[in-house]
C-alpha cells in the first residue's frame, strides 16, 4: 500500500513535467517541418535568405499547387491547435500564438481568391529579372542555378496565364487604370536578341574567378535558353495580356466592387492593422489626424513668412527648382550623405545596434517610374546580403529635396534596416519569428521612427520640418483615401484630389500612391496606426516614470521581440513598465537617509 502511493505521488509529480516536455518536443517539431515546407514552397524566398538548395526553380503557382498549400496550411493549423498550449513554456506561449495567428490568417484569405488576380503594376511574372539584385551569384553553381531557374519561366508564364483566366472568367479582375501599366513591363522583356534581354544583363559581369571555359558556356547556355524558352514565353504572355487581359480588366478602382469584396476589405483591415478597428472608424481617425497635422503645417506655413494660402504654399514647393536636383547623380548624392549623417547619432536612442550594414542602391529602372519613392529590402538571412535602401532617382525633378532626411530614417536608420537586422539577429527566436512581418509594427515603426529625426538633430530646415509633416500627413491621408477607395466607393480622382489637397507630395508620386493604394487594399492602412500605438506607449512610459525614463531602454525592449501585433505589444510593454516602475520605487525607498 504504501508502495502504491509513492508511485501515485511520483506519477502526479512527474505528469505535468512529462506533459511539458511532450507538448514542447511536438512544438519544437511542428515549427521545424512548417519552417522547411514554407522555404521549399517559397524558393525564391529562400534564395534571399541565402539558403541555395532550391535556387534552381520558382514557385508553383499553378491553380492546384495553392490549393495543395492551402491544404497543408490548414493541416499544420490543425496539428497546432492539438498542441496543449498551457504546458509549453511561457517563451513558447508566445512563439505558439504567432504561429497560430499566421497560418490562421493564411487560412482566412483564402476565400478570397486573391490569389487568382496574379498581375500587379508595381512587378511580378513581367520583371523577374529583378530578382539578380537580391541573389548570391557568385560560384559557378549558383550562374547554372540561375540557368535552371530561366529554363522554368516559360512555365511559370504558363501558370499565371491560367490563374488569370480563371479570375477572368470568374469575375475576379483588377482595375485597369493599374494593368494599363503592365504592357510596356512586358513589353521590356520582349526583344529580338537574347543580348537585349534584361536577363542577360548578370552573364555581361560574372567573376573574374570564372575560367574562360566557364564564361563562355554560360554565356552560350544563356542566350540558347534565352532565345529557345524566355523570349517566346514573354511574347506569348504580351499577346495574352493585351489582347484578353486588359481588355477585360474593370473600370472600377475599389476592393467591393469585386466577389465579397467588401469582407475581404475588412479582413484585411483587420489583417494588416492587427486591430479590430472597422473600415469607418479608421476613416474617421484618418480625417482627425489629417485636421490636426494641418494646423501643424500652417505653423511651419507661418514661420517661413509665406504670404500665401496653404494651396498655393503647395504649389510654391511642388514647382520651385530650389527644392529639387535637377539630375539624379545628385539626388542619389544626397541620399547617401544623409544615410551617413544619421548613422553616428543612433547611439543616443538604443542600446543595441544591429550588426548588419545597409547600403543604398538606386531602383531598377525597370520599375522606377511605377513604383514609389523608395524602399528596403531586408539583409539574407545567412549574412551575405546586406539590408538595402533604394531610391527612386526616376524624374528627380519631381522628389523634393525636403523629403530626403525623413524617408531616409524611414527606410534605412533608424527605421526599417534597424529593426529588421536587430529582428534577424534574435537568434533565440525560432525562424518564423526572426522572418515575420506585422505591417503594423514593422511599418508602425517605420513611421514611429521618423519623429526620431527630431532626437538624431535632423529638420533643422523648416521646409526639412515641413517634409515630416508632409510624410505624417501622408500617411494619415491613407487612412481617409483607403477606406474611401475600397469600402466607401471613392474614386480614383477623388483619392488623388485630397491627397493635392493635403500634403506637398509632388502630382507624379500622389497619383503612384493613389495607385499603389488600389493595388494593395489595406496594407496601407497599418503605418499610421502601428505609429500611433507606439507613440502611446512612449507617451505612458514617459509620463509613469518621470525622469527615471530611459529612452534607450524603451526601443530596445520595444524591439527586443521582433514584429508582434499590437495588442501583445502592447502586453509586453505593459509588463517592461511596470517592471520598471517597481525598480525606480525601490531605488528611490533605498536612497531615502536611514533614521538615528
Amino acid at each position: 500500500m504504501k508502495a502504491a502511493k509513492r508511485l501515485l505521488a511520483v506519477l502526479l509529480i512527474a505528469s505535468p513535467i512529462t506533459a511539458l516536455a511532450d507538448a514542447s518536443t511536438d512544438f519544437t517539431a511542428l515549427l521545424d517541418e512548417h519552417w522547411e515546407w514554407h522555404l521549399a514552397s517559397n524558393p525564391v524566398e529562400a534564395s534571399r535568405m541565402g539558403d541555395r538548395r532550391f535556387n534552381d526553380r520558382w514557385q508553383d503557382s499553378s491553380v492546384a499547387a495553392i490549393g495543395k498549400r492551402h491544404d497543408a496550411v490548414r493541416e499544420f493549423l490543425r496539428r497546432a491547435y492539438a498542441i496543449d498550449r498551457n504546458a509549453l513554456s511561457t517563451d513558447d506561449q508566445l512563439n505558439y500564438e504567432l504561429f497560430r495567428r499566421q497560418l490562421q490568417a493564411a487560412v482566412d484569405e483564402y476565400r478570397f481568391n486573391g490569389h487568382l488576380m496574379p498581375f500587379h503594376h508595381r512587378g511580378g511574372v513581367q520583371s523577374l529579372d529583378n530578382v539578380t539584385n537580391q541573389l548570391r551569384l557568385e560560384t559557378v553553381k549558383d550562374y547554372d542555378d540561375w540557368l535552371a531557374r530561366l529554363a522554368k519561366i516559360e512555365a511559370l508564364v504558363e501558370q499565371t496565364i491560367e490563374l488569370a483566366e480563371k479570375g477572368r472568367k470568374s469575375g475576379y479582375m483588377p482595375a485597369k487604370v493599374l494593368m494599363q501599366r503592365v504592357p510596356d513591363q512586358i513589353a521590356m522583356q520582349v526583344v529580338d536578341d537574347a543580348y537585349e534581354s534584361p536577363f542577360f544583363g548578370v552573364f555581361e559581369n560574372m567573376p573574374e574567378s570564372f575560367s574562360a571555359t566557364d564564361r563562355e558556356r554560360i554565356r552560350a547556355a544563356a542566350r540558347e535558353t534565352l532565345e529557345d524558352s524566355v523570349l517566346p514565353a514573354y511574347r506569348k504572355l504580351d499577346r495574352y495580356f493585351n489582347s484578353r487581359y486588359l481588355p477585360a480588366a474593370r473600370d472600377s478602382v475599389g476592393l467591393s466592387d469585386l466577389p465579397d469584396g467588401s469582407a475581404h476589405y475588412e479582413y484585411l483591415a483587420h489583417s494588416f492593422t492587427t486591430t479590430r478597428m472597422t473600415p469607418d472608424a479608421i476613416h474617421r481617425l484618418g480625417l482627425e489626424e489629417v485636421k490636426r497635422i494641418r494646423e501643424e503645417m500652417q505653423a511651419v506655413i507661418a514661420a517661413v513668412g509665406f504670404d500665401g494660402s496653404f494651396q498655393e504654399f503647395l504649389t510654391y514647393l511642388r514647382t520651385d527648382p530650389q527644392f529639387y536636383y535637377d539630375n539624379p547623380d545628385d539626388l542619389y548624392e544626397a541620399y547617401l550623405a544623409t544615410s551617413k549623417r544619421i548613422d553616428p547619432e543612433l547611439v543616443k536612442l538604443f542600446g543595441k545596434l544591429p550588426r548588419m550594414p545597409y547600403g543604398v542602391k538606386p531602383i531598377p529602372d525597370s520599375i522606377a517610374p511605377d513604383t514609389t519613392t523608395a524602399y528596403y529590402t531586408d539583409p539574407a538571412a545567412d549574412g551575405s546580403r546586406a539590408g538595402i535602401y533604394w531610391v527612386n532617382l526616376y524624374r528627380p525633378e519631381v522628389r523634393p529635396k525636403y523629403e530626403i532626411e525623413v524617408l531616409s530614417v524611414h527606410e534605412a536608420m533608424p527605421g526599417h534596416h534597424l529593426q529588421l537586422a536587430l529582428q534577424q539577429e534574435l537568434g533565440d527566436l525560432p525562424p518564423f519569428r526572426r522572418f515575420m512581418w506585422f505591417t503594423a509594427f514593422v511599418e508602425g515603426w517605420g513611421l514611429y521612427s521618423e519623429r526620431l529625426g527630431y532626437d538624431l538633430g535632423l529638420y533643422q530646415d523648416p521646409y526639412s520640418r515641413f517634409g515630416q509633416l508632409t510624410y505624417d500627413m501622408w500617411r494619415a491621408v491613407r487612412l481617409v483615401v483607403d477606406t474611401g477607395i475600397h469600402y466607401k466607393g471613392w474614386t480614383r480622382q477623388q483619392a488623388i484630389d485630397f491627397f493635392k489637397d493635403n500634403a506637398a507630395k509632388a502630382e507624379h508620386d500622389i497619383v503612384n500612391e493613389i495607385d499603389r493604394y488600389i493595388g494593395n487594399p489595406g496594407q496601407a492602412l497599418a503605418y499610421k496606426i502601428g505609429q500611433l500605438k507606439m507613440l502611446a506607449l512612449r507617451g505612458r512610459a514617459e509620463r509613469q516614470l518621470g525622469e527615471n525614463f530611459d529612452i534607450r531602454a524603451f526601443h530596445d525592449e520595444l524591439l527586443g521581440a521582433g514584429a508582434l501585433p499590437l495588442d501583445l505589444l502592447e502586453q509586453r510593454m505593459d509588463t517592461w513598465l511596470a517592471k520598471q516602475a517597481s525598480t525606480a520605487q525601490t531605488n528611490e525607498k533605498g536612497s531615502e537617509p536611514g533614521g538615528l
